[in-house]
């Protein structure tokens, strides 16, 4: 519990500082556990069906002491033991996406009216819940599709209680002044939880693949009784546990609720985003008429958000497909188990927590987030082919091509999805009005999960026709967002 404030004097540089670092380090664990329980189906599909040809013809050599085995039900999982199997896991990733990108739309309306902290804590005990249940299937051997895809759903609907609540979080609590470089390294947790679910999930994945879920669905759930007892919503919240606390003060000319604001050199400072600065005190009273949430279509109105929406629609097409396909591609190009492709695929997250961070502090200094994404992204387009071409020369090379499609793809992808997004929720246009934060903050990444579902969905597809044919679709998604960045470009030139 936050200590007691003074009512009479209140000195803001070094408890708000700890409270802007808890929250800081807080959320970023919270949020690394929705990405680590998202992690294991992509690590597991290389075990759900199995090359079983070379262990078919061993039994079929003559060897009397080894039992015959059938290619189709004893290697695979049943039901994806059959031909059409790259259609089916794509099916997988394509219900849970589809979920997702038609709640947030939704999720982000309802969090901005409930308080964040009971709506975050619901999301993770359930997406824990369901994330389990995938597990069990394996367990108590359930070969139903249905019902796997039943939890995919289900679990993608009660993810999309996380982002927005993340979001509307840490920007209630950092301004403006250096948000990309803040933002760029908050974001790393995106990757920071693929790689720990790549290696949680790895871990079990060849003895007991049930146990790739469970373990993450256990972790996503106790980080929600987590969130439950120590996550502090606003700044303003610490003010709100001083009145309960301190019920002699009673206010000025009658009123209870008190903020702070500052002054210094003259000009005053809001509570909400100068909370670092040394200043003199001054005590206000409190507007009665609170501003009331926007709506959805007040939203789509400010400048900027359909735009980058589409932007994030092309961005997550390229990065879930990645998540979703990369370690069954590395088993099949490089030939490797599904424990080994796991490990390397976390390469690729490696090179995205460097490439948020850089594109941060360059869309800081610059002053142009349009302008840093199509920068980077016009470079990832001949680095994805190049990757294609590279990945079947060695280990070597494909370290080196992940490292660096992993920084030029998720580069843009975090800096929209966090920095840009806060930016919009607080645009001039509000006129101060903070309540629209986390419902911008759904529709750029509720439009962003339908690219998410698209792109895992045709890369089952065009898998069929050969890997090559993925990757084209991947640069053609790469070459549209920059022709959308060149319009945000010359927003950036205005502004």
């Amino acid at each position: 519990m936050p200590p007691v404030l003074s009512p009479c004097r209140y000195r803001a540089s070094s408890p708000l500082l700890m409270y802007r670092a808890f929250t800081f380090g807080l959320t970023f664990l919270l949020y690394t556990s929705f990405h680590l329980s998202r992690k294991p189906i992509s690590i597991v599909k290389s075990e759900l069906h199995k090359n079983c040809s070379a262990l078919h013809e061993l039994s079929t050599t003559g060897s009397r002491q080894l039992p015959r085995l059938h290619t189709e039900t004893d290697c695979s999982w049943k039901p994806f033991d059959k031909s059409n199997y790259k259609q089916l896991l794509g099916a997988m990733d394509y219900s849970f996406l589809c979920a997702y990108a038609v709640g947030m739309y939704l999720s982000g309306i309802i969090g901005e009216r409930l308080p964040i902290r009971l709506y975050l804590t619901f999301g993770m005990l359930m997406s824990g819940l369901f994330t389990c249940l995938f597990g069990l299937g394996r367990i108590y051997n359930i070969h139903n599709l249905s019902f796997y895809i039943f939890v995919q759903v289900a679990n993608g609907l009660v993810q999309t209680t996380g982002w927005p609540s993340v979001v509307t979080c840490i920007g209630n609590w950092f301004g403006k002044g250096r948000r990309g470089l803040i933002m760029g390294i908050w974001n790393s947790h995106t990757s920071v939880g693929n790689i720990l679910g790549s290696l949680i999930a790895g871990y079990w994945v060849s003895s007991n693949w049930g146990l790739s879920f469970i373990v993450p669905g256990l972790v996503i759930a106790a980080m929600g009784i987590v969130c439950f007892l120590f996550l502090i919503e606003h700044p303003n919240d610490l003010k709100s546990i001083h009145d309960k606390l301190t019920n002699s003060w009673k206010g000025v000319n009658g009123h209870n609720q008190l903020y702070h604001s500052y002054k210094q050199g003259g000009k005053s400072q809001n509570w909400d985003t100068e909370l670092l600065l040394p200043v003199q005190q001054v005590v206000v009273v409190k507007s009665e008429s609170e501003p009331s949430a926007i709506s959805f279509m007040g939203a789509l109105r400010i400048p900027g958000v359909i735009e980058f929406s589409l932007c994030l629609l092309f961005a997550k097409l390229v990065s879930y497909t990645f998540l979703f396909w990369l370690p069954l591609y590395i088993t099949k190009a490089a030939h490797l188990d599904a424990k080994k492709a796991g490990e390397l695929s976390t390469l690729f997250d490696v090179g995205g927590i460097v490439g948020g961070i850089l594109a941060g502090v360059i869309s800081d200094k610059l002053g142009k987030r349009a302008t840093t994404c199509a920068v980077m992204l016009l470079l990832a387009a001949p680095t994805l082919y190049g990757f294609s071409m590279i990945s079947e020369f060695g280990l070597g090379p494909t370290i080196g091509m992940l490292l660096v499609c992993g920084g030029l793809v998720n580069g843009p992808y975090a800096l929209i999805t966090t920095a840009v997004s806060a930016d919009l929720g607080t645009h001039k246009s509000l006129k101060g009005n903070s309540r629209a934060l986390s419902t911008v903050t759904a529709i750029i990444d509720g439009t962003g999960s339908v690219g998410a579902a698209i792109g895992p969905l045709l890369a089952g597809v065009l898998s069929s026709r050969g890997w090559n044919q993925v990757f084209y679709m991947l640069m053609a998604a790469d070459f549209l967002i920059v022709d959308l960045k060149c319009v945000l470009m010359c927003v950036d030139l205005i502004e």
